[in-house]
């Protein structure tokens, strides 16, 4: 199959889907990759990387459209090129679609197949191709919380490991998943006092015998939030319900018990936020305050640490590009559930309940389709 990769042009997105060692991969199972002319340059790949890898480098990425029977990119089709997805194309990315009812319905309209990274999904629930950007994305959370802590940043002025005779910074984490346990980590490595919420039971206990002596673990309720948001320094919320628009967990109400200064880091706001009065926000434009508190909401966080984000998912991804490519679509959802569950929007068919759900539109099983 011809498989083409495209640069990421949506702002500030500096990861790009396959490395050169990817295309090498790709190529040893028979597949011709296309690839952007400087798709991998903010990754710190060269046009000559992917010539030596065996890819086409290519200037424009209509004539990638064009060619490709599969694309592959980091992030969703951006407007602009959304003319050039072909009926029965197949899409491979990160969608988010319950984020964008107007992404969600322009997909229908093209009749690709599109397919998510964030939906595939394992026999246990876990997420294989989420999770490698959860574990950058949660870190990354404590240090933007640390950096926005500083006074000169907007914050209250707050060290998160504090110093001996002081008491330390204290996070609350809202979601015990891949990002949760990541940020949970970081924080307890810096000294920070932790909580961490999750509402289910067999979870946190996971989380305590990990975690032993280094954070308290909380069922999550609405009440257990209004109890732990005023001793907070740092919020992360880290809540996934896959595919799904996340649920608003912490209310505008709710932060006038905060402390002035506090930060809010909304990881979820690619699934529109957990927070009510989170709104996306960019790397060059990361936050903004809400009644005295620091709301951080950047949708691509691991888009400014592109090297290792860009590696960390190129290991994740790749085993799947493979088998869709090898097989087709529809082969590769029939032998595979994992493929079958990132299936979102088929031939114009909504094929993700979540999705659907989101903005009131027809669910059709893609068990349908095959």
């Amino acid at each position: 199959m011809i498989v083409g990769i495209l640069k990421e042009i949506k702002a500030e997105e500096n990861r790009v889907c396959m490395s050169p060692g990817g295309v090498e991969f790709m190529r040893e199972h028979g597949h011709k990759i296309l690839v952007e002319k400087n798709a991998g340059k903010a990754s710190g790949f060269t046009n000559a990387n992917y010539t030596k890898a065996g890819a086409e480098v290519i200037d424009a990425p209509k004539d990638i459209y064009k060619r490709a029977k599969m694309i592959m990119r980091v992030k969703e089709p951006q407007p602009s090129e959304l003319q050039f997805l072909r009926k029965g194309q197949i899409y491979f990315s990160y969608l988010h679609l319950a984020a964008s009812e107007e992404l969600t319905r322009a997909l229908i309209k093209r009749k690709a197949v599109c397919i998510a990274y964030e939906t595939i999904q394992k026999a246990d629930g876990t997420l294989p191709l989420l999770t490698p950007m959860s574990e950058v994305a949660g870190p990354m959370a404590i240090q933007q919380g640390a950096k926005y802590l500083e006074m000169a940043q907007g914050g209250h002025g707050v060290l998160m490991g504090g110093v001996p005779g002081v008491d330390p910074a204290t996070v609350v984490i809202i979601g015990g998943g891949a990002v949760g346990i990541n940020a949970a980590k970081m924080a307890a490595g810096l000294g920070a006092k932790v909580y961490i919420l999750d509402i289910d039971l067999d979870r946190l206990r996971y989380l305590s015998d990990v975690m032993i002596g280094q954070c308290v673990t909380l069922m999550s309720s609405p009440a257990a939030i209004r109890d732990v948001l005023p001793m907070a320094d740092v919020v992360v919320g880290a809540v996934l319900v896959p595919g799904s628009k996340t649920p608003t967990l912490v209310s505008r109400e709710m932060l006038g018990t905060m402390k002035k200064g506090a930060i809010l880091v909304d990881v979820s706001i690619d699934q529109g936020g957990c927070f009510e009065t989170s709104r996306e926000t960019t790397h060059a434009d990361p936050i903004y305050k809400v009644d005295g508190i620091v709301h951080y909401a950047v949708s691509n966080m691991p888009g400014a640490l592109p090297r290792t984000s860009t590696l960390a998912l190129n290991n994740a991804t790749l085993p799947y590009a493979a088998e869709i490519a090898g097989k087709g679509w529809k082969k590769a959802m029939k032998e595979n559930p994992e493929i079958r569950a990132g299936a979102n929007v088929v031939e114009g068919k909504v094929t993700y309940k979540g999705v659907a759900e989101a903005f009131g539109l027809k669910y059709e099983s893609i068990n349908k389709l095959l």
